[in-house]
């Protein structure tokens, strides 16, 4: 069974990251199994300084998903790598695009 970051719930997806700012691009993917659990990676360019990086990993998130930025919300973790999003809307469907988007050659996750 593949390692799965993500959980479906009655008002969409919660989505557990670990995010790389200051990348040299943008990128989604992979999901790494780590001590506290399964985690996907998101690389961004943006720096961890005033929320840039934050907004960058939303703008990221609701481009792939195809989803308004407002139905993004970082709810745990805003100030480190190790971060909880919440993306408001049919869960299943969105686990659904999460899974293609993961499943694509890497070139179609590069941004």
């Amino acid at each position: 069974m593949p390692m799965r970051a993500w959980s479906i719930g009655p008002d969409g997806l919660r989505i557990a990251l670990r995010v790389t700012p200051k990348a040299r691009r943008a990128a989604i993917g992979p999901v790494q199994e780590r001590p506290d659990g399964a985690r996907l990676q998101i690389a961004v360019q943006a720096p961890p300084e005033d929320g840039k990086a934050n907004a960058a990993v939303v703008a990221l998130l609701a481009d792939a998903l195809g989803v308004p930025k407002g139905r993004i919300d970082v709810i745990q973790g805003a100030a480190g790598r190790l971060k909880l999003v919440s993306v408001g809307g049919d869960g299943q469907a969105l686990a659904d695009r999460l899974a293609a988007l993961l499943s694509a050659p890497s070139t179609g996750r590069r941004r």
